[in-house]
């Protein structure tokens, strides 16, 4: 916190006004499913982005990222989107829906600092976008609740960056806790907290360095057919966790199906698969069964490899060692391992979560994964951090 202070001084000649940090963030079960209003398990975790923030005396915009020595500038009469801006877009955005709320704004300095870079994914550029909110309105004295800070990030999404407004993203950056899991359900836009306490176990974020290469477009799915199909499918009761479930004869299934290409059926049937993985794995955390727990994330990850078709051969490898570290010989339904590939998938990052004691077989096993695949991975041990706060 000091060292972010002290870098926003040295750049703009002044302490912040204010300072927020805002945690990282990965998703464990059910990202891809979020177009056809089904529900995801995410964690935020201590990879902070800090946003340092002061007032000018003009109507300039100016950004610095010290990480990446990259600074910006422009008047808030001329701002827009510029693809060379890069990660600037995304505090840009937030300025945006200020604006187009009708809140004034005027000159600002921002400073933003964070060790984990936004091309590296763990929900970075949520952080930088729900922090510049959060910071904005601080220095501002805006009066807006939590509804119309959403409203804020989700103009800015949509309007200003022309992409997608993903609410389990900006809800875990908001509200997560210490020893807790968030679950976001896409149908009432809201989250719950979930309990995540094993002090024996560690979780890691690996990014594989593996370039993304897109074997299919997920837009091809995400089509009003094809959600109105699922919608056939939901069975709705009041007993079942979380309200409703899909339909589970596997005839009913392909019958409803049926008249979609191959490929689409397969995808759509992946994405009913995942939301009962997502159902066990709300069971077993509330039922604090770990077990339970990394049977469904495993089970997950086989589903996300091939049924969905996103993940890649050397994060399946990675994900195979992890397996057979310390495997649960009385009970092979309750591992005590698990691991899945993780964000946008087609390559990247994924994350495991094991015991202690497995730590240093499984960094010989990626040390090996060097060796074979020639990709240097870069490791983080984190742990469920809490939301957005301002610390200054």
């Amino acid at each position: 916190m000091d060292l972010v202070k002290y870098i926003h001084k040295s750049e703009y000649g002044q302490l912040p006004d204010v300072l927020v940090r805002t945690p990282g963030r990965f998703h464990l079960i059910g990202e891809h499913s979020w177009f056809f209003r089904d529900k995801t398990l995410s964690m935020g975790v201590n990879l902070p982005v800090y946003v340092a923030v002061s007032s000018r005396s003009d109507d300039s915009l100016c950004f610095f990222f010290p990480q990446l020595k990259d600074r910006k500038k422009l008047s808030i009469a001329n701002m827009k989107f510029r693809k060379e801006d890069r990660w600037a877009n995304s505090v840009k955005a937030i300025i945006y829906g200020f604006q187009s709320l009708g809140f004034g704004l005027k000159g600002m300095n921002f400073t933003i600092y964070s060790d984990i870079l936004p091309s590296a994914g763990f929900g970075i550029n949520t952080a930088m976008k729900v922090g510049s909110a959060y910071a904005i309105r601080e220095l501002n004295g805006f009066d807006c609740d939590e509804r119309m800070m959403l409203q804020v990030i989700a103009r800015g999404n949509f309007q200003f960056l022309n992409s997608n407004n993903y609410i389990s993203d900006i809800l875990t950056a908001i509200h997560s806790e210490e020893k807790s899991i968030v679950l976001t359900d896409y149908a009432t836009k809201s989250c719950v907290l979930l309990p995540f306490d094993y002090p024996s176990k560690k979780i890691v974020l690996i990014d594989t360095k593996i370039p993304r290469v897109n074997i299919w477009n997920e837009e091809i799915i995400r089509e009003p057919e094809s959600a109105l199909l699922l919608g056939e499918l939901k069975d709705r009761r009041s007993y079942i966790r979380g309200g409703w479930r899909y339909e589970e004869n596997p005839h009913e299934v392909n019958l409803v199906l049926s008249i979609l290409p191959e490929m689409i059926h397969k995808k759509l049937n992946s994405i009913i698969k995942e939301h009962q993985f997502v159902l066990d794995a709300w069971d077993g955390l509330e039922k604090g069964a770990f077990g339970a727990f990394a049977r469904a994330v495993n089970h997950s990850h086989e589903n996300m490899r091939d049924e969905y078709e996103i993940s890649c051969p050397e994060i399946d490898w990675i994900l195979k060692r992890l397996s057979e570290i310390n495997p649960n010989n009385d009970d092979s339904r309750n591992p005590f391992n698990c691991g899945r590939i993780t964000g946008k998938g087609f390559g990247r990052c994924l994350y495991a979560i094991l015991d202690d004691a497995d730590m240093p077989e499984f960094n010989n096993k990626l040390s090996e994964f060097t060796k074979i695949f020639g990709f240097k991975t870069s490791s983080h041990i984190v742990e469920p951090s809490g939301g957005v706060c301002i610390v200054s």
